[in-house]
């Protein structure tokens, strides 16, 4: 009888304990992620559509909000607003350092866990109090880049057609491209603004003044598409070695064709899969990974391209 008593007591104290662990499961948590990008910028379809996968997975709430021109400090006022709103969790881009530190430090002190993607990197999302980092360093990403175009066209000369200057990031991609093939990125880097239109005539005008450059890089489809139209008209397709950050399907087009030599690719899909699923863990049961997550650079080329393409714009 005493032993069917202990079994019952160790069975009682068995559920009590299960039940403790349920209550630490708070089912329909709610995040918002927060981008730099301008809604004129298709490459986040990938990260909406990942947020949105990640959403029905785990069985939470993902908000996306941007601001609609790409104004940084109109981006500031948003991650003020989803703070204040007391979301699970934020998901932020570091656009620019100066101009976020206040809101996100902020939202880390008010005790929501916050997770930096894309723009920025590790060492300034340790120094806000993020709980990580995923993304691309993007220093490196354009560093690897020229030393491609160095090694396979002899490349020494460059433009670099920046739609978002504004954004340190954009700039250190700039950068190391400039520094591997021994480049002045001020005389090589053009503020291009976000308009096609304009976009491609500032390419044709640069072009036009500087008729020794031997290469071109790009930093997204927003800069990439109006300069494939550029060089269409100059007769320069596929006759300067072209490199291109990120992916569409007009990229990868122009990759078969022999016209882009290559996408760096920094897995966005990744970039907004990944945060959602590790808050959705660490607010649930207190678990996250040490370090932070280089998503990237890997490179699209004409011979993997076939991998990726039925992709693009959904998945990478």
């Amino acid at each position: 009888m005493k032993l069917v008593r202990k079994l019952m007591m160790l069975a009682a104290a068995a559920a009590m304990l299960a039940g403790a662990a349920t209550t630490v499961r708070a089912e329909g948590e709610r995040f918002v992620l927060i981008s730099h990008a301008p809604d004129s910028d298709s490459w986040w379809n990938t990260i909406k559509n990942a947020i949105k996968i990640a959403g029905e997975q785990m069985d939470v709430t993902v908000e996306y909000r941007n601001p609609p021109t790409g104004d940084l400090a109109d981006m500031a006022r948003i991650v003020e607003q989803a703070t204040a709103s007391n979301p699970d969790g934020i998901i932020v881009t570091i656009a620019d350092f100066d101009v976020l530190e206040g809101p996100i430090t902020a939202a880390v002190d008010q005790g929501i866990p916050v997770i930096t993607i894309n723009s920025g990197t590790a060492e300034q999302s340790e120094k806000l109090g993020a709980l990580m980092h995923i993304g691309q360093p993007e220093y490196t990403a354009g560093n690897e880049a020229g030393k491609r175009a160095k090694k396979e066209a002899g490349v020494k000369s460059f433009l670099c057609v920046n739609h978002y200057i504004t954004n340190p990031a954009s700039v250190e991609r700039c950068k190391g491209f400039a520094d591997a093939i021994g480049a002045d990125v001020k005389t090589s880097m053009i503020d291009a603004g976000q308009d096609p239109a304009e976009i491609k005539n500032k390419v044709l005008a640069y072009l036009q003044a500087h008729p020794d450059t031997e290469a071109v890089l790009t930093l997204g489809p927003t800069s990439a598409h109006p300069t494939l139209a550029a060089l269409d008209e100059a007769g320069l397709a596929g006759e300067i070695y072209f490199g291109t950050f990120d992916l569409s399907g007009q990229i990868a087009e122009a990759i078969k064709k022999g016209v882009i030599a290559f996408a760096i690719d920094q897995q966005p899909f990744l970039q907004g899969y990944l945060p959602v699923v590790l808050l959705t863990n660490y607010n649930r049961y207190g678990v996250i990974p040490s370090g932070n997550i280089n998503s990237g650079p890997g490179f699209i080329t004409k011979a993997n391209i076939g991998l990726v393409e039925k992709y693009a714009g959904v998945y990478r």
